[in-house]
């Protein structure tokens, strides 16, 4: 007897891309089929493919929409039919998204072009290059939801009614608001190393990170600051930017981790014990950190594991006082986290300019007389531009006794 041979199953057909699914149901329903002029093929494939998620809000990659199709089609028709359409994109991403209702949609036009040039030539010797002190959002291109009031900078910032999203990254909370405060996902990479940086290292040489602190120079929303509160350290940080700070605050918070602001005239006049006294894990200056290694010298010897330098395209300006503050550390050995933007064929050369501008310094100062300092590691973070990388130099400051 034969028996009926299994018929091989149909495969079900791969889903519609979000965005897709969503420029379909939108172009059908609003009737665009029955103009020849909008061929729906065309979007589509000149539509985004990819976004990110930061609840509420999703962020499309700078250009989406802005082909000369999708430029001439969104601008004949209403308001309302071109609401319809970022509606439909969020109620088709949300699907996706465990059922998190999505509110809010961008595009991150990111660094203009003219300016990314002028920042690789700074990468590479360029001094000329303008600076983003602040690190703000120079491109953030609002296509639906309440961003919050577009506060003058003379104006207190109204926190209360910001537009705040959050994500989490290595299993850490952060939260910023977009308006006012740049997140740079590509530094997820350079966060889980700091996450491990010990892991590796033998027993007996690492230290109970508890008992130690980290300082981070420019600690933005807590990118860093946060990675060296999870290994447990205590962490003395700097940012000049409100919201930041205020970023940093809500996900202290939303970590679960003690965090204490000192920001107003009053508090920023107290003795550095005073401020430490409290024993909050983070402890954040909203102050230039030219002030940082002042103070740190105003507190008896810390174990000072970390220093993080983490200001592109070059951290340079805080080197002296990285420096400075390492000299402060009570144990053998510390590490400095210097942040770069430096071209591929360059890269070898400034190691070594990094570590004699270092060596130069202890013959100088006493206090460092006996401390050594080389580049442990370059860390490749990301492209930034063609032809430059995003580079972390850990140099490793090691302490020998004076005594002999």
């Amino acid at each position: 007897m034969d028996f009926p041979k299994n018929k091989p199953k149909r495969k079900r057909p791969l889903p519609l891309n979000p965005i897709e699914a969503a420029i379909k149901t939108w172009f059908n329903a609003n009737a665009l089929t029955q103009h020849q002029r909008w061929d729906f093929d065309e979007l589509v494939t000149h539509a985004p493919k990819r976004w990110t998620v930061y609840e509420p809000m999703v962020l499309l990659p700078a250009g989406s929409f802005h082909t000369t199709a999708w430029k001439q089609l969104l601008l004949v028709l209403s308001d309302e039919q071109v609401d319809l359409l970022w509606v439909q994109i969020l109620a088709e991403i949300s699907k996706r998204s465990g059922g998190t209702q999505l509110t809010h949609i961008a595009v991150n036009e990111g660094i203009p072009a003219a300016l990314r040039h002028s920042l690789a030539e700074n990468a590479v010797g360029d001094n000329s290059a303008p600076e983003n002190i602040l690190r703000s959002p120079t491109g953030l291109h609002i296509l639906r939801g309440d961003f919050g009031p577009a506060s003058a900078e003379d104006i207190t910032p109204d926190f209360e009614h910001a537009f705040w999203v959050s994500t989490r990254q290595n299993g850490i909370f952060q939260t910023w608001a977009p308006r006012w405060t740049m997140f740079s996902r590509g530094n997820i990479k350079e966060k889980a190393r700091l996450l491990g940086f010990h892991d590796n290292r033998h027993m007996e040489d690492r230290k109970l990170l508890e008992d130690t602190w980290a300082v981070d120079l420019y600690a933005g929303i807590g990118y860093f600051t946060f990675s060296y509160a999870k290994l447990g350290m205590r962490v003395l940080c700097w940012e000049l930017n409100p919201w930041s700070v205020e970023g940093l605050r809500r996900g202290a918070k939303g970590n679960g981790w003690s965090v204490r602001v000192v920001k107003d005239e009053h508090d920023l006049t107290l003795p550095m014990g005073e401020l430490v006294s409290g024993g909050e894990q983070i402890i954040v200056f909203l102050e230039d950190n030219k002030h940082a290694a002042q103070r740190i010298r105003e507190l008896s010897e810390l174990n000072i594991s970390h220093v993080n330098c983490g200001l592109l395209p070059t951290s340079d300006a805080s080197w002296k006082d990285a420096w400075d503050i390492s000299g402060r550390n009570k144990g053998q050995e510390a590490w400095l986290h210097l942040h770069e933007n430096v071209g591929v064929a360059d890269i070898e050369k400034r190691r070594g300019g990094i570590e004699q501008y270092f060596l130069s310094l202890a013959p100088n100062d006493n206090d460092n007389a006996n401390i050594t300092a080389r580049i442990e590691h370059t860390e490749l973070v990301k492209t930034f531009a063609p032809g430059v990388w995003h580079c972390v130099f850990d140099l490793y400051i090691t302490k020998s006794s004076s005594i002999t």
